[in-house]
């Protein structure tokens, strides 16, 4: 599994924390958001080719000793772009471990559209010891269904004009990132989506792909 790992970020909205990408093959291949990605275009998606292709990053196992050895208490963000470690459409549970282990005594949190039932007890030990992994959702419906399931946090996509809070059908509070309103916000500075919480995160579609996004959710 390849990776790299951004040790100071110098993305406004991630602030200055470190980051990581993954490969593209970690994605699940049933992901509905999988042709809208805004990690599909643009720099980053020229970042995400490189890495992909081997010709930037390291291994997994250099990877994961990188983050052990980050200061005590550090955040981390794992996952600008790909997703958690996969075998066959199910997440990799020895890499996981690996990753979830570097972790301890670190602040890491990622985003995971893998929905398998076996995926989702390897996403609920995570969280359980510490590394944060959001369930990502793809509307209001989709993310009472993955709160149901009590696997950890929840965020979901929103259209591009949703910009103040909401609720999902089913009456959960979603709270809109607030690095997406204000720009002296970042992941840095939030931490929203660190936190083992209630609420949803929700963020308003953005990127190239917005339109397409806007017009998904409204079917």
């Amino acid at each position: 599994m390849k990776v790299h790992l951004t040790l100071k970020s110098a993305n406004v909205k991630t602030g200055p924390i470190p980051v990581s990408t993954t490969e593209k093959d970690s994605c699940p291949t049933d992901c509905a958001m999988k042709s809208e990605c805004y990690a599909a275009s643009g720099p980053l998606a020229l970042h995400w080719s490189a890495v992909s292709a081997g010709t930037r990053g390291t291994d997994w196992d250099t990877f994961c000793e990188t983050v052990a050895d980050m200061p005590e208490g550090q955040l981390w963000r794992h996952n600008q772009a790909g997703d958690l470690p996969q075998v066959n459409g199910t997440i990799d549970a020895v890499l996981l471990g690996q990753l979830v282990a570097a972790n301890q005594g670190k602040r890491g949190f990622t985003y995971s559209h893998h929905r398998d039932t076996e995926s989702i007890n390897w996403i609920r030990h995570a969280n359980a010891w510490g590394f944060t992994v959001n369930l990502s959702a793809n509307d209001l419906a989709d993310a009472d269904t993955l709160a149901d399931a009590d696997a950890g946090p929840v965020v979901v996509v929103l259209p591009s004009t949703q910009t103040v809070n909401t609720v999902t059908p089913a009456g959960r509070p979603v709270v809109i990132c607030p690095a997406t309103q204000r720009d002296n916000v970042s992941c840095a500075t939030c931490q929203l989506c660190q936190r083992q919480r209630a609420a949803i995160v929700g963020f308003p579609a953005h990127g190239t792909r917005k339109r397409v996004i806007d017009i998904k959710l409204a079917a």
